[in-house]
């Protein structure tokens, strides 16, 4: 079995997105208005697409937004995988900071990768969020 990551098209993602996050909307729901702009990223096995995400950079932080993974390979360590190879490129690219909006019933997987709550939360479709962040030092 081989695991490739790499960067896909922001038409690709959608199918995993649309799935995993919110399946009983439509495929436009799951569509960013500045998915143009992102860098999009797949894990792959065996040539089959089964978790995505994006990350957008703003001057010198970056956040990542549609992070998905099949429900078949889903504590797998697949996602782990694929949000390890965000946090490189963001150090990559000298990011200062990386956040995420995160539903709050998966709050403590962010924090595997040295994420924090933040105290600013909000209500989208019935779900809780939470933004978490994590910040970078360089010398």
């Amino acid at each position: 079995m081989t695991t490739k990551i790499i960067e896909i098209s922001a038409a690709d993602t959608l199918p995993i997105r649309h799935l995993v996050m919110w399946p009983n909307q439509p495929l436009d729901y799951v569509k960013l208005p500045k998915d143009h702009e992102g860098l999009h990223y797949g894990l792959f096995i065996d040539h089959k697409l089964i978790s995505v995400i994006s990350l957008f950079i703003d001057g010198d932080e970056g956040q990542f937004r549609k992070f998905a993974t099949l429900e078949d390979y889903q504590g797998k360590g697949y996602g782990s995988l694929l949000l390890e190879e965000i946090m490189h490129i963001a150090n990559t690219k000298k990011l200062t900071k990386i956040w995420c909006n995160a539903r709050q019933n998966k709050s403590t997987f962010y924090t595997k990768f040295q994420m924090h709550k933040t105290n600013k939360t909000y209500v989208k479709g019935g779900i809780d969020f939470v933004i978490m962040e994590r910040t970078f030092e360089y010398e």
